[in-house]
């Protein structure tokens, strides 16, 4: 296991991904007084890009959870957009998340919420959605910063954490933090072999476009996988789930096959029928000059296969980044479109 960050480095973004299991039981500690009166029968999250896709983790696991106790579980929607919709309006708990707190939709959501006076609880670590909470006592949760260059991406523990604890407050899920923390401790002891595994498959996926697959019920956590490298590694990346990508996708494989290369994400519990289809995929796509690698998604529960595979993410974008002589920390072109939609830009 590498001591020290690639060349290519400039912020330690190896240290953060190492770092990274011990923010489940901060996440919890941070939101255990957040509160919000009502009877809410779904949850609607707001949010975009590293404080989004937290949100679809949560929505798997808190599903999976009720459907074990022989509940049904709530209704969660989760929204990526300016404006709310109907959804918000009756029995629904709001959830805004922006980790900058500056994020232009979710300020743009919060505002209309508070306008129309629906419950709603915004998740930040600071900028103007905590202003906006504070200064009309709406129920906010502050997240940790650890460091002035930390990224949206990297605090999926923080925000799982919190909008979990979040949910269990408001009685819409299970209260499994104590298993959570106790898996979390469990990912710190792997990460030599997450790192060692990640930076093989760099090597495998370097001059190429990775397109990640997963069955349907994972399909969030192939997408995970390609915003890593999105962001990471400054890749392109597209993901696409079993078996819908068999009656399409595959086909355009036909052409321009040496270009690309497929990871498969696949979880041992899976339907027979479905698990058929991985090896068989991959073998026809070797006839059309596309590699693959199938990977087995690890755990003895959900939450476990999820983190598992994120933290093999993170390592392969990071080594991919390398290969393409990237810091995987910033994100220039999506500083550059902010500064572009401020409406001041171009004015003197």
């Amino acid at each position: 296991m590498a001591n020290s960050p690639h060349e290519f480095d400039k912020s330690n973004l190896r240290q953060a991904i190492v770092d990274a299991p011990k923010q489940f039981a901060a996440g919890f500690d941070v939101a255990k007084d957040a509160k919000v009166d009502g009877n809410f029968e779904r949850v609607v999250f707001f949010g975009e890009g590293g404080s989004a896709f937290p949100a679809s983790f949560v929505k798997i696991l808190a599903a999976d959870k009720r459907y074990a106790s022989g509940k049904l579980p709530i209704r969660f929607m989760q929204n990526y957009t300016y404006n709310i919709t109907p959804d918000s309006l009756d029995r629904a708990l709001n959830v805004v998340c922006s980790y900058s707190g500056n994020t232009e939709e979710a300020i743009s959501v919060l505002n209309q919420l508070i306008d129309k006076k629906l419950p709603v609880v915004g998740i930040a670590a600071g900028g103007q959605l905590e202003e906006i909470c504070q200064s009309n006592s709406i129920t906010f949760v502050k997240l940790p910063m650890p460091t002035p260059t930390f990224q949206p991406r990297m605090g999926s523990g923080y925000f799982v954490g919190a909008i979990l604890q979040v949910l269990i407050n408001a009685k819409l899920a299970e209260d499994f933090s104590s298993e959570i923390i106790k898996s979390a401790e469990g990912f710190s002891s792997k990460m030599e072999d997450y790192e060692s595994r990640g930076q093989d498959l760099a090597s495998k996926i370097a001059g190429k476009t990775p397109l990640i697959w997963a069955n349907q019920m994972y399909k969030e956590l192939a997408r995970v996988w390609t915003i890593k490298f999105n962001e990471h590694a400054k890749n392109p990346a597209f993901f696409h789930f079993f078996s819908e990508l068999n009656h399409n996708l595959m086909v355009g494989m036909t052409h321009h096959g040496e270009n690309y290369f497929a990871i498969m994400l696949k979880d041992p519990a899976d339907d027979p029928r479905n698990l058929r289809r991985y090896e068989i995929t991959a073998d026809i796509l070797k006839t059309y000059n596309m590699g693959s690698e199938i990977i087995e998604i690890e755990g003895s529960t959900i939450f476990e296969k999820l983190f598992n595979s994120v933290y093999l993410a993170d390592f392969a974008a990071y080594y991919l980044a390398e290969k393409n002589q990237e810091d995987p920390t910033p994100v220039v072109m999506v500083e550059e479109l902010k500064r572009r939609l401020d409406p001041n830009f171009g004015k003197k």
